[in-house]
């Protein structure tokens, strides 16, 4: 390469580099996906451009090298991502059940009714007509094996299954805030959701197939036998995530603290665990490269020791970061671990942000839709952090010889990292942890030097493994402390992300070394996130938020200054929807609950209430029945006639009667009507036709503006006099996708059609939000964060057919 040449690359290499990213970037922004040859045709151009630009390598370019690689970048990206969905499972097949050959190619993961496991559709045969062919076989696909009372063995990485699936295309609920299951689906190549239906059978096992799983599946079970009957769960299942990096093995109160304490980095393989074993592996490996030099001098001159200790130990960690699962901040923390090791044997050296911004590229290249994962952002954001504060505390140059040093690097490198990270954390999650900065004091070198080492020594003899236990049960009295502290979390309202970005900057600078003068404008960036408040409906209305949360019920009603939540929903695998979805939505909201309603005693309604109860402790709470919820005197009964106004909008129940004349669970539903008139909501739970009848005959004058369907639109509710009466202009149903009630059932949706009522449904909307201050319209939460991988869900919510109705 000529010197001309060589100075424009170096010139071009990092507007190319961003160009690249920013066109990955925008090409996640899109709604829907234009035909796969509109992609090759970008890229080509894209790629011939850049061509182009560095064949004629004259000054000033690189502008036209940038755009060329944002196009070639936006087009590569176009194109997998069409011919991954060209691998999805039809919407016309949604629901089906198939006849099927499976493999397990994945560690699976225990749950309270079977397994979740990663598999490859082998084999497929209808069962019965269809309406359409499946995509080309083998497809990759979540599936979700229930136990049995024949005792059906658990999968096993390598194991080849037969039997009956009901498959679906990935999807889960639709909410402002929460997990994105048709995202992560995406990012994971699924094509398809599966249940088994009955019991599958074991065909063969083939442990070759896939042996990276099948040896981490070994490891986690004897870990697991070795440790289970001595330790408790959490402390087992952090040293199989260490060494396996089977975070799922983690259970659910084990996260919370996690959570709480802001050391979810230290139990994902991060970039210090990979950081750790490379450096080992280099040590390890040179001295016995020297040492066996010693007896054939010739290889020490052929292949010197440092050259041959960093590519083996760079070969190690990768081995490591592969078994471990091979996350973002492994890969990350392999790449930049490539980079330098490669300058430095080529006596060469690049800034930090360059090396920075190749890695990150690096990782994209492998998967751009990394882009939409909260550990992409916090791992590259938390690097940048560190390596703006000086190479010493990146890669501790100054050999740890003076342990003061050492702690002042270590305490300055947490709190720098937990106040730079803090915008991003508060966006994705919520919340930051107050005390993460005293727990990472702690946690860092006991997990890196201490837990880690001796897990992975035990993977190869097995007491060391003991001692690996002890001092992770150790951490964890101390994590369970820390997070039980007043105030160990805060929480924050939802930022809009322009204003996450700007705060970002502002405590990037805020950190950095540097005058005062120039680090206080960081807190000017700062402050207009800090300051932010979402809006509240104006005094005189109110708002009614119907979350997704599957086969159950929950609401949301806020006024200009309160707040009142209207039952809970139903469990969610090991959570509950209380936790997964209404606590991050109201907390979301920057709200304070003033008042609970659980209006009957059943778990797709009630499940979770404790914790809403927890949350917040003065809130009021209402219950058809207050002796259900232990102690009778903290719960009002809501009978009819109980009413209440805040910020001029009335609170009414006008059912179950005083007298308790009725017996049934769901007879005795509380409802609820917000507001008055045309412009009112109602609230039923699930009463049934008898119910809607009388209230009906007691009320003659009741209209509604929203009515929510009772018991998710079963056709026992919802009747004709009931609409009859309430004339609603809106009327949402609360259902899971899919589900074995055939909810809505048909008859209630042809009695809405004939009415000329607008319907919409979780199903298809996902999260509701209705507003009386203008009743006849509604937002979905599908339709406000539209993306090409979620139209697939949407569509399929609309069109699956229904099961068997009840």
């Amino acid at each position: 390469m000529t010197a001309p040449r060589a100075a424009w690359v170096r010139m071009a290499w990092v507007p190319v580099l961003l160009g690249w990213v920013l066109g990955c970037g925008a090409q996640l922004l899109q709604p829907a996906l234009w035909p796969a040859e509109r992609y090759a045709l970008a890229a080509t151009a894209g790629g011939v451009g850049l061509l182009v630009a560095g064949w004629r390598a004259r000054p000033g370019g690189w502008w036209l090298a940038a755009v060329a690689a944002a196009v070639l970048g936006w087009g590569q990206v176009g194109w997998r991502a069409a011919d991954l969905a060209a691998r999805l499972w039809p919407v016309a097949l949604d629901g089906s059940v198939w006849q099927a050959r499976w493999q397990v190619v994945d560690l699976p993961r225990q749950h309270p009714h079977g397994h979740a496991v990663r598999v490859q559709v082998l084999a497929l045969q209808a069962v019965g007509s269809t309406p359409a062919a499946p995509p080309p076989l083998p497809i990759d696909v979540w599936l979700h094996q229930r136990d049995d009372r024949a005792q059906t063995p658990a999968p096993w990485p390598g194991q080849v299954w037969q039997g009956q699936l009901r498959l679906r295309q990935v999807q889960g609920s639709a909410n402002p805030q929460g997990f994105d299951a048709a995202a992560w689906g995406w990012r994971q190549g699924l094509a398809a959701q599966a249940a088994t239906v009955g019991s599958p059978q074991w065909v063969r096992h083939d442990p070759w197939a896939y042996p990276v799983a099948h040896a981490r599946a070994v490891v986690r079970a004897a870990i697991q036998q070795r440790l289970a009957q001595r330790f408790d769960d959490a402390t087992v299942g952090l040293l199989v995530a260490l060494v396996t990096g089977d975070q799922a093995s983690i259970p659910a109160p084990g996260w919370d603290v996690i959570r709480a304490t802001g050391v979810a980095h230290l139990v994902a393989i991060s970039g210090l665990h990979v950081t750790m074993f490379a450096a080992a592996a280099v040590l390890g490996l040179g001295r016995l490269w020297r040492a066996w030099g010693r007896r054939r001098p010739t290889l020490l001159l052929r292949w010197p020791a440092p050259v041959v200790a960093a590519w083996a130990g760079l070969a190690l960690a990768t081995a490591y970061a592969v078994f471990a699962g091979w996350g973002i901040p492994a890969q990350r923390t392999l790449l930049m671990l490539a980079i330098v090791l490669a300058l430095r044997l080529a006596g060469r050296g690049w800034p930090w942000p360059v090396t920075w911004l190749t890695a990150l590229t690096a990782v994209l290249l492998i998967d751009p839709w990394a882009w939409l994962q909260a550990g992409f952002w916090l791992s590259f954001v938390a690097v940048a952090v560190l390596f703006g504060q000086g190479r010493d505390v990146v890669f501790g140059t100054d050999g740890g010889t003076r342990v003061r040093a050492a702690a002042l690097q270590l305490w300055r490198s947490q709190w720098v990292v937990t106040l730079a990270l803090a915008p991003l954390l508060l966006a994705w999650f919520g919340q930051v942890s107050v005390v993460g900065w005293l727990a990472n004091l702690a946690a860092v070198p006991w997990v890196t030097w201490g837990i880690t080492p001796l897990a992975l020594l035990g993977v190869a003899v097995p007491p060391v493994l003991d001692a690996a236990a002890w001092l992770a049960q150790a951490l964890w009295w101390l994590l369970e402390r820390l997070a039980a502290w007043p105030g160990a979390v805060w929480h924050r309202p939802a930022v809009p992300w322009p204003l996450v970005a700007l705060a970002t900057v502002g405590a990037y600078a805020l950190v950095q070394r540097g005058p005062w003068l120039w680090r206080a404008w960081g807190a000017l960036l700062l402050w207009p996130a800090l300051a932010w408040r979402p809006p509240a409906p104006a005094p005189g209305t109110f708002e009614v938020l119907l979350p997704d949360v599957g086969q159950g019920s929950a609401a949301i009603v806020r006024t200009a200054r309160h707040t009142l939540v209207f039952d809970t929903g139903p469990p969610m695998g090991q959570r509950t929807a209380a936790e997964r979805v209404l606590l991050p939505q109201l907390r979301a909201l920057g709200a304070r609950v003033d008042a609970v309603v659980i209006s009957h005693d059943d778990s797709d309604h009630a499940s979770g209430a404790s914790l809403v109860f927890q949350a917040w402790p003065r809130a009021a709470r209402w219950h058809a029945t207050p002796s259900a919820w232990g102690d009778a005197s903290a719960a009002l009964p809501c009978r009819a006639g109980a009413a209440w106004t805040w910020d001029g909008v009335p609170f009414t129940f006008i059912h179950p009667p005083p007298d308790g004349a009725w017996a049934g669970d769901n007879e005795r539903s509380c409802v609820l009507v917000v507001g008055q008139g045309e412009a009112a909501a109602v609230l039923p739970g699930d009463i049934p036709a008898t119910v809607e009848q009388a209230i009906a005959a007691a009320y003659p004058g009741l209209r509604a503006g929203l009515l929510v369907a009772a018991h998710h639109g079963s056709r026992t509710s919802t009747s004709d006099v009931w609409l009859d009466t309430l004339r609603p202009r809106v009327v949402a149903i609360q259902a899971g996708v899919g589900n074995r009630y055939g909810h809505p059932h048909p008859q209630v949706l042809q009695r809405l059609q004939a009415r000329g009522i607008d319907v919409v449904s979780t199903q298809r909307c996902g999260a509701i939000t209705w507003r009386s201050a203008a009743p006849q319209r509604w937002d979905c939460a599908r339709d406000q964060r539209r993306f090409y991988w979620q139209t697939g869900a949407a569509a399929t919510a609309a069109a699956a057919p229904a099961p068997a109705p009840q």
